[in-house]
């Protein structure tokens, strides 16, 4: 009996992942494969996907072909896919000179059925995460009216903007162990080595009154007594060049409601509305939403019994979630980040972002 020989396409499998081992990226290969179809890939980009040392070796000694041998060898490296940076390269496969500083604000706030404010909280962190080489020492200066204490309980209620005007006071902060702050004091700036990876360089806590992204108003009528509506409304207190993503409102509804059905306003685009009746809850979803607009969302419920009081005291209270990017209501921020320089033509790329999230957002009915 004949053995039974290789096809074509095997051995040139077989060939390609041959060369792609012992060469180290070097052979300009086109014969990737994706659900069996052949793809075109530059040698460039396959170098930065292989590992393995290249070895020279005698073309008459030459190993036989077969799954196993082709695995077989003197000197391998071992894979470090999963360390290795995501941080795009500069032509030529150098590493790219990049810091990143985020400004990132957890926002708490519980308003009244009237609509004040109860309580307010401020949970920040100025997160860094540094590709720079060398670790040079970094210059990183903050606003310089920058207060730390309740410096007579001042308000910064008629904050106007993420650039606007007015002092900066927080209730208490920290440092990473990396920052010196020899002269934070005088002009309220850090300096540091910073450390690889990701790492707060500070901690901050507000717990004064300041103006919330969003207005929240609730309205529920009665409709009888199997029958109610509820009438939410939102409005963006933000800037009407910031846009907030990802929001979502969400309202427990009295334990008898059997059905919900919705309206929205007319012209809504990339917004969803369900009634999850496990948990008898409503919820309002947004993609986006634009600083300054106003959003209605009515809801018409049915109940499965006459209900039995007050039905405000049986639902609600309404909460939201929303991501709001380039925005933060504290008014902290990065005046300049240094770099110290290696040379003249040193000149990394610097990315300072802002970011604002719900952490606790509730409005009682």
């Amino acid at each position: 009996m004949f053995e039974q020989l290789p096809s074509v396409r095997d051995l040139v499998d077989r060939v390609t992942w041959y060369l792609l081992l012992v060469g180290g990226g070097r052979y300009p290969l086109k014969l990737v494969e994706d659900f069996g179809y052949v793809q075109t890939t530059s040698t460039e980009i396959l170098k930065s996907y292989i590992f393995n040392e290249p070895i020279m070796v005698d073309a008459g000694r030459l190993p036989p072909l077969g799954p196993a041998a082709m695995f077989m060898g003197t000197k391998r490296m071992p894979g470090t896919a999963i360390t290795k940076s995501v941080v795009a390269n500069e032509p030529g496969g150098r590493k790219r000179e990049e810091i990143f500083v985020d400004i990132i604000e957890k926002i708490s706030i519980t308003f009244s059925s009237s609509g004040y404010i109860l309580t307010s909280e401020i949970d920040g962190t100025i997160q860094m995460k540094s590709y720079l080489t060398g670790n040079p020492e970094i210059r990183l200066a903050l606003n310089e009216d920058l207060s730390i204490g309740r410096a007579g309980g001042r308000s910064v209620y008629d904050y106007g903007g993420s650039a606007g005007s007015g002092a900066v006071v927080l209730d208490d902060c920290n440092f990473h162990e990396s920052v010196h702050l020899d002269s934070f004091d005088v002009d309220r700036t850090l300096t540091l080595v910073p450390p690889d990876g990701e790492f707060p360089v500070m901690n901050y806590r507000i717990t004064q009154e300041f103006k919330p992204p969003f207005r929240i108003n609730t309205l529920i009528e009665e409709a009888g007594s199997l029958k109610a509506e509820v009438i939410l409304k939102i409005r963006a207190e933000f800037p009407s060049d910031i846009t907030a993503n990802t929001i979502l409102v969400q309202m427990p509804l009295p334990a008898y409601t059997s059905r919900v059905s919705f309206e929205l306003e007319p012209g809504a685009v990339g917004q969803t509305t369900d009634f999850k009746e496990s948990n008898k809850r409503l919820e309002w979803s947004l993609k986006k939403v634009l600083g300054g607009s106003d959003h209605t969302l009515r809801a018409k419920l049915t109940f499965s019994q006459e209900s039995h009081g007050n039905i405000t005291k049986e639902a609600g209270p309404v909460s939201m979630t929303f991501t709001i990017p380039m925005h933060n209501p504290s008014r902290l921020q990065v005046k300049y980040l240094q770099i110290a320089k290696k040379s003249k033509t040193y000149n990394p790329y610097r990315w300072v972002r802002y970011v604002t999230q719900a952490n606790s957002y509730v409005a009682r009915i």
